[in-house]
């Protein structure tokens, strides 16, 4: 999720907003300009929020729409504010059915906050796998965003998207308790993205499904990674400490 969010911020910093369509929207004043390059210029989730909604009330019929939703949803994402992050996901598909990128954002955080005893947790973990799957097939035949990106940046930016795909349908299998579906999912999206945080999950999966040694073998590899966030390792030796001990508990 972190790599998913840094490759998200990156594109932000780095890519003109008249370049993020792939029909190459136009700002039709320089105000409107200076408010599609203050969202872009926002240093904090919450001062591109801001920027988004003054945007959009100023420029109703902007063309970059979808973008700046986009950007809300994403920065209500980092500030781990659920609600807001619904209303922009779902803002953002109304103005384009077919943004992949908010449809992951809006499956995994579905899927992360789906619980064992939700009255409507089917229905939940159904949008999860409609929404992974639909953005599975759309970034099969997806074209650049931005023309600058090199076909080398572009094949690594789909596999980061195909991982958290992966990821999501993974976190639906979990909630469900299907571990062997969920350990199949984590390892296609680890594979894809050599994400520390999917390969906890993988760890807390297999242990799940009693297969202790290949969970302790995943978290030996997150513990040795030397980029590793400490809270990550931390979270990686407890869930190691788990499986030693529902080993021992087997003998």
């Amino acid at each position: 999720m972190k790599k998913f969010l840094s490759l998200t911020m990156g594109l932000i910093a780095a890519i003109s907003p008249a370049l993020w369509a792939q029909k190459q929207p136009q700002p039709k004043s320089q105000k409107e300009f200076d408010a599609i390059m203050a969202i872009q210029n926002a240093q904090d989730p919450d001062a591109r929020i801001a920027a988004v909604e003054n945007l959009l009330t100023k420029f109703a019929d902007t063309e970059f729409k979808s973008f700046a939703l986009y950007i809300a949803t994403v920065s209500a994402q980092q500030k781990n504010d659920f609600d807001k992050l619904m209303i922009y996901g779902e803002r953002t598909l109304e103005a384009d059915p077919k943004n992949y990128a908010t449809m992951l954002v809006l499956a995994n955080a579905i899927a992360a906050r789906t619980r064992e005893h939700d009255l409507d947790k089917e229905e939940k973990l159904g949008r999860v796998e409609k929404l992974a799957k639909q953005a599975t097939e759309l970034l099969k035949t997806a074209e650049k965003p931005n023309p600058q990106l090199t076909d080398e940046q572009w094949a690594g930016a789909k596999k980061d998207f195909e991982a958290q795909a992966h990821e999501s349908l993974g976190l639906a299998a979990m909630a469900r308790k299907k571990y062997d579906v969920a350990i199949n999912e984590f390892k296609t999206a680890v594979e894809a993205s050599q994400d520390l945080t999917t390969s906890v999950r993988l760890g807390q999966a297999y242990n799940l499904a009693g297969k202790h040694d290949d969970a302790v073998a995943i978290l030996d590899k997150v513990m040795a990674n030397a980029e590793a966030p400490a809270q990550i390792k931390q979270i990686a030796q407890a869930e190691k400490a788990r499986a030693i001990q529902a080993k021992g508990a087997k003998k």
